[in-house]
């Protein structure tokens, strides 16, 4: 078997490709939903109801999947999540009511739900501390990606065949990545493709059981509740997500009710944002790890971009009184930042934590952030049908900044954690 040199790289662009397929088939309901309303009609508080389903499973999963992850292997675990969301995804085509889309939404939450704690444990597992923001920074924009791809690919299906089809061949995507994954993926010490010298430069650089192959026991939820760390990150991605889903799930949306766009439209617009989201992804991440490799220190390499990140948020503000130009503009910038800031809210998973708890502390960190999305979704739902968008858009525009001023307290210094169960009371973690 002939090795690939720097075979980390190629590893974290599957993970990448995974987080496309992920955000691409999310994003077909909104995408989809002005032709949907044409057989089934949807009002905003059904709506926001579907995709509370779609969060309360996502994110009750996130949690159980993060945990399933770490007793059970990222390579096998990471298989039967997209093998599920791509078949829930499918079945999006076959409904013909409200509760036939919020049962194929819940479902699809189940699936994703261990996405992303899947990809933070290829990232633990592969990856020595100064790469680690640029690599969740490579995945991450997988998501932006798969948003890009989504309006004006969902436009071209529907414009060609219809919106059930959207579903069905985009969920063909996931069972085809699954086929791939399981040929190549393992941990560095057992795989076929890494050269010797990557595989040593791994077992030196990247810490705990996975480089080496020896397995560890992970601490209870329980315990990990009990580090302070744990409940910092946690609040770090709860209040900003809820900002973020409302963005990706009701742009589309906003911009067939206010701006007029029909399918064609929005496949036209609804891109831009998330193509900046992306750049987000990615620039949140490398610099960061530039910031790193000039010597500064980790606590500071992580904070200042995160508080760059945090500040451009509440240009979303301005969407509501500016052009149709202006208002994707802001959307994007707006999108842009909190890409930013989650990329580095995931890595700080990896910095604070060894890896054999980094699925679980990834799991309970995602709820947070869902459960918190799930319920700012069933209000904005209610204030987008009595009062408009205005009041949703100042309250999604302040929620990073405040997360970014409250991480301060709750971590005064960003540095490894000791998560041994005997340690986790909140005043033994400093």
């Amino acid at each position: 078997m002939k090795t690939i040199p720097n075979f980390r790289w190629w590893i974290i662009g599957l993970t990448a490709f995974a987080t496309v397929i992920n955000y691409l088939d999310r994003q077909n309901l909104p995408v989809a939903l002005s032709e949907i309303r044409k057989t089934i009609p949807v009002s905003d508080g059904q709506y926001g109801l579907i995709n509370s389903l779609f969060l309360f499973a996502y994110g009750t999963m996130y949690a159980v999947g993060g945990r399933l992850l770490d007793r059970f292997g990222t390579r096998a675990g990471y298989a039967v999540m997209i093998v599920w969301w791509s078949l829930a995804n499918m079945v999006h085509g076959l409904v013909s009511s409200i509760t036939g889309l919020g049962v194929a939404r819940f479902l699809l939450g189940i699936g994703e739900g261990g996405g992303f704690p899947a990809s933070a444990k290829v990232v633990a597992e592969w990856f020595p501390a100064k790469e680690r923001s640029l690599a969740f920074g490579l995945f991450n924009t997988g998501s932006s990606v798969g948003a890009v791809i989504a309006p004006p690919l969902i436009a071209f299906l529907i414009g060609v065949l219809d919106w059930r089809w959207a579903f069905f061949l985009t969920g063909v995507l996931g069972l085809g990545w699954v086929l791939v994954w399981l040929r190549v993926y393992s941990r560095p010490a057992e795989s076929r493709f890494i050269t010797p010298a990557e595989q040593t430069y791994l077992a030196a650089s990247v810490e705990g059981p996975n480089a080496a192959g020896r397995p560890e026991k992970s601490p209870s939820w329980l315990s990990l509740l009990r580090n302070r760390h744990v409940l910092g990150i946690m609040l770090a991605k709860a209040l900003p997500d809820a900002g973020w889903y409302f963005f990706i799930f009701w742009l589309p949306k906003y911009l067939n009710d206010v701006r007029g766009l029909d399918i064609k439209g929005i496949g036209t617009y609804a891109w831009i944002p998330y193509a900046l989201a992306g750049a987000g992804s990615f620039l949140g991440g490398w610099g960061s790890s530039f910031l790193l490799k000039k010597g500064t220190s980790l606590d500071r390499a992580r904070r200042i971009p995160l508080g760059i990140a945090a500040a451009l948020l509440p240009l979303s503000l301005l969407i509501t009184d500016a052009s149709l130009t202006y208002a994707i503009l802001f959307f994007g910038l707006a999108m842009f930042g909190h890409q930013a800031y989650s990329t580095l809210v995931q890595t700080l998973v990896a910095d604070l934590f060894p890896p054999n708890v980094v699925g679980s502390v990834s799991g309970l960190m995602g709820m947070a952030a869902t459960y918190s999305a799930m319920l700012f979704s069933l209000g904005i739902g209610f204030v987008v049908g009595q009062y408009g968008y205005g009041p949703a858009f100042l309250i999604a525009g302040v929620l990073h900044p405040i997360s970014f001023i409250a991480l301060f307290f709750v971590i005064p210094n960003i540095e490894r954690a000791n998560a041994a169960p005997s340690t986790q009371s909140l005043t033994t973690v400093p």
